[in-house]
């Protein structure tokens, strides 16, 4: 059976408060239990109810999305941002992630779709949606003569095995097949990658992933 899922929606437009609620309504093990119009609201909302999941629209009045999502990282980080938006802009998507949402869709996706997110981000995996990636890739891996910015802190302190298993994150393998690729044992590389998302303070793969592109670790061209 799967577990039951407390969701905040927070969004300035009652409409879409509504019909997101209404999505939900028929499936069982959601509740939804609080709506917030703004920003600020979702925080103080947040902290009352203690969802599992708030589904966080990136535009909204008094607090943004973005810097809502940032609060409740840092306050209350059982909490886990789902953000949508119908602006689904490249530095949406990177802003929200660096905030600490655990996914970013359009607000144009089928109830399946959400519900699926939901479930999702409520065991702690990021998702984004598959056009998302594609532009986002398009345009932060493979646009020509991209200036890169600093590599985050920690990167100096990285072992050569730490730094190997994040390029094979990149290259999107998962834990079973590093093991395979570095022929050691899963829960070996289950070790490197807690080690290494705490040198680079990255709460999980979606920001690991940016930041090895970021930094030039690897390139839309390498194939890992």
């Amino acid at each position: 059976m799967n577990a039951h899922v407390r969701v905040l929606i927070a969004d300035d437009q009652p409409l879409v408060r509504r019909g997101l609620a209404l999505m939900l309504a028929p499936e069982p093990g959601f509740e939804v239990v609080a709506e917030a119009g703004d920003g600020a609201e979702a925080v103080r909302l947040a902290h009352e109810h203690r969802p599992d999941v708030v589904i966080m629209d990136i535009r909204m009045p008094v607090l943004d999305g973005i810097a809502a999502t940032a609060r409740l990282t840092a306050e209350l980080p059982a909490c886990r941002v789902l953000a949508l938006s119908t602006f689904d802009m490249d530095e949406h998507v990177i802003g929200a992630l660096r905030a600490g949402a655990y996914g970013f869709l359009p607000k144009d996706i089928s109830p399946e779709e959400l519900v699926a997110a939901l479930r999702v981000v409520r065991e702690g995996e990021a998702i984004l949606a598959p056009r998302l990636l594609t532009r986002l890739i398009a345009t932060h891996v493979t646009a020509p003569e991209r200036p890169v910015p600093p590599p985050p802190s920690g990167t100096d302190g990285l072992t050569g095995r730490e730094r190997e298993v994040w390029r094979l994150i990149a290259g999107g393998l998962d834990n079973t097949e590093i093991a395979d690729r570095l022929a050691v044992s899963p829960s070996t590389v289950k070790n490197h990658i807690t080690g290494l998302f705490a040198k680079l303070r990255v709460r999980d793969r979606a920001q690991a992933v940016i930041a090895a592109y970021e930094t030039g670790l690897v390139t839309a061209r390498q194939v890992p």
